[in-house]
């Protein structure tokens, strides 16, 4: 009894004893740590010490940047209709369960069994003795008891695909992120388009109508013997061509509803939206904040971040393959050939085995495995520094948008009010006699056409201000500094 109290004591430390050897063992391969990457100190256009570099808009949340009570509508619909952003979400799930099968890998495996048998052919177990007279016979086995296995990872291999499933599953999360404030800047973009179709409809409508007089106004003037009928035919011939426009118009409208209505997850249909003539406000200076701070608020550039964290923890897996593998095994239970016998003490068995295996040739495939690991970790790094480049250009792309579109605004509108008043002298010459209906005719396209870069351009000058927001990875509060991947910065050692 003392003997086999000792050998379960001595079971009990020899199980502790290795999982501490587990949770103290090095991990090989690198650490990560993220590329020293160099950005500008401000963007271009902007000095390093003013405001517009200090603050950001990016900090501004969209139920606050964008004024217009049926857009903010729109934009929470999408956030919980629309297609792509469930899919993304369910990603996550995928992943975080995935995360939860690979920490499992770091606990035993603990399985029970119930054998039970006797000489009947549907008994589970026989057990097949010879007897002293030289016969055989078959007795039943009964056996229940736990079984168990269990990896140590001492040189880190399960901790460090723990570590590369974990960081994936953070790519999950930011691509969610970078999905959703896309949603939210088409969502917008698709809006204002609208509105300018519908400002563009209504310039052409009322066109319309002014040709249509026209038209009326030369047919008497050519029925009276005053104008001649060239006046007639080309008053006509703009009627046709600006009705044309009309129905082109309306056709792009009933696109971008549709559009619209997918992206909120709805059917295609009529869009709710504001009718009236005010347009989304674009401050005269925006701010636009550091470049270093798109590190830690675009989405993108985040998810590369965390790719390349889950490339360098494969690294280490791959490596510690390259080590022995401790395993081990055992189980305890009870077992008799007599089911009366089965609770006795002196029925207990157990046992426990510990296997070392170490990799001594195998044509050079694990060697090739942990190149191939390296390999792409480095394209990992690639792709991060690409992200971020790609950020940084397009953050300077909606700048100058921004800042142009504003300025050919301001022209627009002087042009506008210019052609409006060369249409007005124009008709007068023509009234007078003083001039041929082609003169009228070219100052009346002229303004119409001023009046639809007007509208445009106005469409323009807010999508450059949802371009920029986007650019910056905007939409939410920016995460706190430091609440990226893993430990950072960390020096790259090997275990």
């Amino acid at each position: 009894m003392k003997r086999r109290l000792r050998s379960r004591l001595g079971l009990c430390r020899f199980a502790a004893l290795l999982g501490c050897v587990a949770v103290l063992g090095c991990k090989v391969g690198p650490d990560y740590e993220r590329p020293a990457v160099a950005t500008p100190t401000a963007f271009r256009g902007v000095e390093a010490g003013n405001a517009a570099a200090q603050e950001s808009i990016a900090n501004v949340a969209w139920w606050e940047l964008f004024k217009d009570a049926q857009l903010r509508d729109l934009i929470k619909v999408a956030l919980e209709q629309n297609r792509d952003l469930k899919i993304a979400v369910e990603r996550i799930e995928e992943a975080r369960a995935n995360f939860g099968i690979s920490k499992a890998d770091l606990y035993p495996t603990v399985n029970a069994k119930v054998l039970g048998g006797g000489l009947n052919p549907s008994d589970a177990s026989l057990t097949h003795t010879p007897n002293e007279s030289g016969s055989s016979g078959a007795t039943g086995l009964y056996d229940v008891g736990l079984t168990f296995s269990w990896e140590v990872d001492f040189f880190g291999r399960v901790r460090r695909a723990n570590e590369a499933t974990k960081a994936s599953m953070l790519a999950t999360e930011e691509a969610r992120r970078a999905v959703a404030i896309a949603l939210v800047s088409d969502v917008a973009i698709a809006y204002v388009d609208l509105r300018g179709l519908d400002r563009r409809l209504a310039i052409t409508k009322e066109t319309l109508k002014s040709r249509e007089e026209h038209v009326e106004y030369a047919r008497v003037r050519f029925e009276g013997h005053v104008a001649q009928q060239v006046d007639l035919r080309q008053s006509e011939a703009e009627f046709h061509r600006v009705k044309a426009l009309l129905f082109n118009l309306e056709k792009l409208v009933a696109q971008k509803e549709n559009e619209l209505s997918f992206l909120v997850g709805r059917q295609p249909g009529e869009i709710l939206r504001n009718r009236g003539t005010d347009d989304q406000p674009v401050p005269p200076e925006v701010p636009v904040g550091l470049p270093a701070e798109l590190l830690e608020r675009r989405p993108d550039v985040r998810k590369a971040e965390m790719e390349l964290w889950s490339a360098t923890a494969r690294i280490g897996e791959a490596k510690a393959a390259l080590y022995p593998s401790i395993k081990l095994t055992g189980s305890y239970g009870l077992a008799s050939t007599d089911l009366s016998e089965l609770v006795n003490p002196a029925s207990q068995s157990w046992n426990i085995f510990a296997s070392l295996l170490q990799p001594i040739f195998a044509g050079g495939a694990l060697r090739g495995k942990v190149e191939v690991r390296q390999s792409q970790q480095r394209q990992a790094v690639y792709v991060y520094e690409r992200t971020l480049l790609q950020a940084l250009r397009e953050v300077e792309d909606a700048l100058i948008s921004l800042r142009k579109m504003g300025q050919q605004r301001d022209e627009q509108r002087e042009r506008t009010t210019a052609e409006r008043q060369v249409v007005e002298l124009a008709e007068l010459r023509y009234k007078g006699g003083v001039s041929t209906y082609l003169e009228v005719l070219d100052a009346q396209r002229s303004l119409f056409n001023a009046e639809i870069d007007d509208a445009t351009t106005a469409s323009e000058h807010a999508r450059s201000l949802i371009l920029l927001y986007k650019a910056l990875g905007a939409g939410w509060p920016v995460p706190k500094a430091g609440s990226g991947p893993g430990p950072q910065p960390a020096k790259q050692t090997s275990g």
